[in-house]
């Protein structure tokens, strides 16, 4: 399972930078360098994960789940 959360978050913080910079916002190159698809502070890693997979892939729009951006 800690192979497929790293792969989902690599894939969406690609989205994510790649959304930012074609909105002109400057992504610096050594920052990225910093930055780790291995944490896991929104993992449950204990329990059961249930979904309909047709369901969710029916709702995606372009094969991806639209970004959400946290305001801080």
């Amino acid at each position: 399972m800690a192979n497929a959360i790293v792969a989902w978050t690599t894939e969406y913080l690609g989205l994510a930078v790649a959304e930012l910079r074609s909105s002109g916002r400057q992504v610096d190159e050594d920052l990225l360098a910093l930055i780790s698809p291995a944490h896991n502070e929104n993992v449950g890693f204990y329990g059961t994960f249930s979904f309909y997979v047709d369901r969710e892939l029916a709702a995606l729009a372009e094969g991806y789940r639209p970004l959400r951006w946290a305001r801080r």
